[in-house]
């Protein structure tokens, strides 16, 4: 090609690609060292600036209500205490949860004792969000329960205990 300078009459397209070793050496060696000049400014920007000004801070998941109760309705708890007849046959687990930023999810975590009973993962699909989980509970299943509410991570949130007596 007229006034294309030297070597560049060489070059040839293959399927819309240029290919490297089509092109002269001290372009190529001039496009890699361009590619390492970029490549070394975007490694010392994230050396030299702060975690929090890279990426959004994780997400900061709070309950703002939690109950056990007896039933949900119109997404509220009804019947909410810390204390159920065996004869209760269910309970659910209510959250409000606040501050996320993007989707996400929670756990509700049942133990009866020391032993965990279910597990139970929920979407949180926008920044205050009502979501609950439920458990059978079973006429001799008397004694100290709790849920334990986590964040995607597996930190406790809230923990909540009930009793189921006699």
């Amino acid at each position: 090609a007229a006034g294309a300078g030297p070597g560049w009459d060489r070059r040839v397209v293959r399927g819309g690609s240029w290919k490297d070793e089509e092109f002269p050496p001290d372009v190529v060696a001039r496009v890699a060292y361009r590619k390492s000049a970029v490549l070394l400014v975007v490694v010392a920007t994230f050396l030299w600036l702060p975690p929090a000004t890279l990426a959004q801070d994780a997400p900061s998941l709070e309950v703002a209500v939690a109950a056990i109760s007896q039933d949900v309705v119109d997404r509220e708890p009804v019947d909410a205490g810390v204390s159920f007849s065996a004869s209760v046959g269910a309970l659910y687990c209510f959250t409000k949860i606040t501050g996320a930023q993007t989707p996400t999810t929670i756990t509700h975590v049942w133990y009866f004792g020391a032993t965990e009973r279910a597990r139970v993962d929920l979407d949180v699909t926008s920044a205050t969000w009502r979501t609950w989980s439920s458990k059978i509970i079973q006429t001799h299943e008397v004694g100290s329960w709790r849920v334990d509410v986590l964040d995607p991570a597996g930190t406790v949130l809230k923990e909540l205990q009930f009793e189921i007596t006699e």
